[in-house]
């Protein structure tokens, strides 16, 4: 038996049974013999049954409904630079992927490196948390520059970071770990305000020598400091 049979056999006993949650449990009591070549043979780089690699492989709303053994809310912190290294030195090669996937592999193998930092983190490794922040925030920051809805994060440095660390504490097996990120900060980004930072220097019109230093002026009446923009426009304070 090989990867690929176990994962034929466990996607048709799903699709045969279809049941509401699916777990280790459920795999050993329905096919022990994939169970045991998944026991033996599918790793973490640390010795965990890489349960992420077999869901993956699972469809689609098989994955969403599986449900791992419950681990303790408060799993002890410790510093596990070793396991961190043992995951970033296979994959070292592969790293910019976090900055510029240039294909579906790359993708892939995004997907993997940051699930497997993301377990480390939840069985309470505080350097595989602050390496997938790192990594993940690489992305996140392309997500800006390059989606226009996902620009309004610019500026709100402190509020992705508490949004990232939920993702890294509440992910489950849902798939990739990137979309999880990106459907969160799209959802909670809509009520956002877009923070438009510039310099007074800049030249009001492209080509113009006039800067908007040149139109700022105090309100006599409020004391606010304003910026004239225009007839058609209105005057901005600050």
């Amino acid at each position: 038996m090989n990867f690929g049979q176990t994962i034929s056999i466990l996607n048709r006993l799903l699709t045969d049974e279809d049941p509401p949650i699916v777990n280790s449990s459920w795999v050993l009591k329905h096919a022990p013999q994939c169970y045991r070549f998944i026991y033996r043979n599918i790793r973490t780089e640390t010795g965990r049954i890489d349960w992420d690699k077999v869901t993956l492989a699972f469809e689609w709303k098989f994955q969403r409904r599986w449900t791992p053994v419950r681990k303790p809310k408060c799993s002890p912190l410790y510093e596990g630079s070793s396991e961190v290294n043992a995951i970033l030195n296979k994959y070292r090669d592969k790293l910019y992927v976090f900055l510029a996937p240039s294909d579906r592999d790359d993708t892939r193998i995004r997907n993997i490196i940051s699930i497997s930092l993301v377990r480390l983190a939840q069985y309470g490794n505080v350097s595989s948390k602050q390496e997938a922040m790192k990594l993940v925030r690489y992305t996140i920051d392309d997500w800006i520059e390059c989606c226009r809805f996902m620009s309004r994060w610019q500026g709100y440095d402190e509020e992705i970071r508490k949004h990232l660390e939920g993702c890294i504490r509440r992910y489950r097996y849902t798939g990739s770990f990137l979309n999880y990120v990106f459907r969160t900060l799209q959802y909670a980004g809509r009520g956002l305000k877009p923070l438009c930072a510039f310099s007074l220097h800049e030249p009001i019109a492209f080509g113009s020598a006039k800067c908007w230093l040149e139109n700022v002026y105090k309100d006599v009446e409020t004391n606010e400091i304003r910026i004239h923009r225009g007839a058609n426009h209105g005057d901005v304070g600050f």
